[in-house]
This record gives structure tokens, sequence and C-alpha cells, in this order.
């Protein structure tokens, strides 16, 4: 019988949950960079798929998915890459973070053949309304996919609703507008994540705009687990060409790692 995502989540007081986007900066290197995250302490991983329309994502991940774009990175190709990460041996569950159209233009069918040939334990659509989600969550938990929702500050009297139903773990956005690295988290979130917690019975985990361990400092106490984006796919802008290049790979993907580290420095990271 194939692992479930409940299967392969650790046992971990903390999740910590980084975002790569597939293909940036080659797809070899994507395979090494969930790897090392592996490594590095991650519970779960999100695989970002490049798309020309994404909405919720800021001018470093818009970035990230131009250069994946042009390694002719598709949804498909992405999910075929988590199949060689677990031949490589990446265990923890792999959430696919993409938009409808693409999911939509590939068809459900053929998704789910892939998720379940690829050890895909779950699926993040940011611009699928929770209201209009309800026949596709269903086909997910027929197919031990977790549909992953996202609560905002905003979503008010939806939150009871949103977090009720939630499968995986519950994506709470700290913060609105699109992702981005913040210089500093209104301490708001606070309340917003003790709100959310009472109604869900799933881990919590909170995203958008964390870059530093103060951040995860402030936030520790408050949820079940922290999403870092980003700021990791800017330290892989940033190692881009040490990243390809297959004499100084090494070397930049342990600097990538230390980098990671010192982020998540004030929570116990999992070890599988």
């Amino acid at each position: 019988m194939s692992l479930t995502f409940n299967d392969r989540l650790p046992d971990v007081d903390k999740l910590f949950i980084p975002f790569i986007v597939a293909g940036d900066p080659h797809p070899d290197v994507t395979i090494e960079l969930a790897l090392t995250l592996q490594e590095a302490g991650a519970a779960i991983i999100e695989l970002g798929i490049p798309y020309s329309d994404p909405l919720a994502d800021g001018p470093t991940i818009q970035s990230a998915s131009l250069r994946a774009l042009k390694n002719n990175m598709t949804l498909e190709k992405a999910m075929e890459l988590v199949g060689t990460m677990r031949k490589k041996g990446l265990k923890i569950p792999v959430v696919v973070f993409t938009y409808y159209n693409p999911v939509l233009q590939l068809g459900e069918n053929r998704f789910f053949t892939l998720a379940n040939k690829n050890g895909i334990d779950g699926l993040l659509i940011p611009d699928l309304p929770y209201e209009e989600s309800e026949n596709l969550r269903e086909r997910c938990e027929s197919e031990n996919v977790k549909f992953i929702s996202l609560v905002a500050p905003t979503s008010s009297k939806r939150i009871e609703k949103i977090a009720s139903s939630a499968q995986g773990f519950l994506y709470c956005v700290s913060s609105l507008g699109v992702t981005g690295v913040r210089d500093s988290l209104n301490e708001d979130v606070l309340g917003f994540l003790s709100e959310v917690k009472q109604y869900s019975k799933i881990p919590v985990a909170v995203g958008f705009g964390i870059s530093n361990s103060s951040h995860v400092k402030l936030l520790q106490d408050h949820c079940d687990g922290i999403v870092i984006g980003s700021a990791l796919v800017k330290k892989i802008e940033e190692l881009n060409g040490s990243l390809v290049d297959p004499s100084t790979r090494e070397a930049s993907l342990k600097e990538f790692k230390e980098y990671v580290e010192s982020i998540i420095s004030p929570i116990k990271p999992c070890e599988v």
C-alpha cells in the first residue's frame, strides 16, 4: 500500500515547511535542494509550480518562476521530479503549490495518476476559493492527497468553516498582499493564529513574509508550523550560478543548508 501524508509526516513539535520552485535554477538542482532541506530539518516540502499568472506570488517568486519556465518546467515535469526525489531518499511529505488553470489543463485524472505514481501527498491552490473547491477536496480525499486550505486575517466568519474541514495542515497567511520577504511582522498575527487554532483539529502553520530567526521566534509559541518561501528562493537566486555548476554545487548546497538552519534556529528541526 502507498504511504500517505500522515505516514510520511515526521513526529515533531514544530513543522518547518520550506517552499521552493520546481526547475529553479535547474531541475537537477531542485532535487538536491529538496534533499538538503530534509537534512536541514524540513517536515514538509512545498513545491511551487512555475506559472505565467501567479496572483499570490511576489517579485522574488515570480523571478524564480521565470527561470524555471526557461528550463521548460511544467506541472507534469515537476511531479515527475518528485518521483526522482523519492528514489534519492526524500521521505517527508511533498505538497504541490500550483494554480487551478495548470491542473485544469493537465486534467484531474492525469494529475492524480501522477500524484500517486510519484509520491505526492498534498495539493495547495491559492486561486481556488474555498466555496468552489468542494469537488476537488472530495477527489483529493478519495485519492489520499491532502487538500491544503488557506486562511487569511480577512477570512473573517469563513475561518471556522475553512478550519473545521481542513486537511493535512492549515496554512495561515500572516499578512495581506503577495508573497515576499518582510522586514517585520505585524503582531496582530498572533491574535489571528489564536482564533484559527481554536477551530482547527490539525496543525496550524503560518507563512508569508517570514524571513529570519526573529520572525520564527515571535511565532513559534503561537502555531504548529512555519512556512518559509521567498527568503529561501532569494538565497537560491543569489547562489544561482554556483548551484548550476556541478563543480561548485556541493559547496553552494552547504551554504544554503547553513542559511536555512540559521533562520529556523529557534525551533527544533525534525530528524528523518
